[in-house]
């Protein structure tokens, strides 16, 4: 698999490719700095005025690093699927070797950072449920109105693992109608279209 790049940052890590195998062993290690501290203007400014260039252009040529070292982890590329992407990209042999030591070397880690970052969703622990039903009231003699209620365990996976407990109470009929749609909601979860728009933005 060949890793896609965005245009702007497609052209901001095309920045690098004009440099020398000792320069972008630099921007390296601008871009691990980024990906610790976040952006350092300071040594992007003493960067530009080594190589002559705008800070800005540094700023940017790190931004473009980074994000290629991002999407790589973010596609879970192999170690030749990258240096594949990084030889389209139109880096030489010496400079592919320097990548590809960056990214063997960091891409646990930034997954790890990729997955602590992510959006966490409760997710289900545990459930009880008791069936009840009312067989008469002071306006109706003679009914009978079957209640299902449930206790749904929730654990905040953001949380601690805390768990939160959710009292829901309904009919049969409505909860018939919930289990069907929830069952086709699986179905369409499993079919090619979702399956290729997951991969899409994994």
């Amino acid at each position: 698999m060949l890793l896609t790049l965005k245009p702007d940052h497609k052209k901001h890590v095309l920045l690098l490719t004009e440099h020398t195998p000792q320069v972008l062993q630099d921007f390296c290690k601008l871009a691990l700095d980024y990906l610790q501290k976040g952006p350092n203007i300071k040594l992007y400014n003493a960067a530009a005025q080594k190589l002559e260039v705008e800070a800005n252009i540094i700023k940017n040529s790190v931004e473009g690093l980074v994000n290629l070292l991002l999407e790589s982890c973010r596609y879970k590329l192999s170690s030749e699927d990258f240096r594949d992407s990084v030889i389209a990209l139109g880096f030489s042999e010496d400079q592919e070797t320097i990548l590809s030591k960056l990214y063997d070397v960091k891409k646990d880690e930034i997954l790890d950072t990729l997955t602590n970052i992510g959006f966490k969703l409760p997710e289900y622990h545990d459930m009880e449920w008791r069936f009840e039903i009312q067989l008469a009231s002071r306006s109706l003699l003679r009914q009978v109105a079957p209640l299902i209620t449930l206790d749904l365990s929730i654990k905040n996976t953001d949380k601690d693992d805390s768990i939160e407990h959710v009292l829901l109470q309904t009919d049969p009929n409505n909860l018939l109608h919930i289990t069907q749609e929830l069952e086709e909601a699986l179905q369409e979860g499993h079919s090619q279209h979702i399956r290729r728009l997951t991969r899409m933005i994994k």
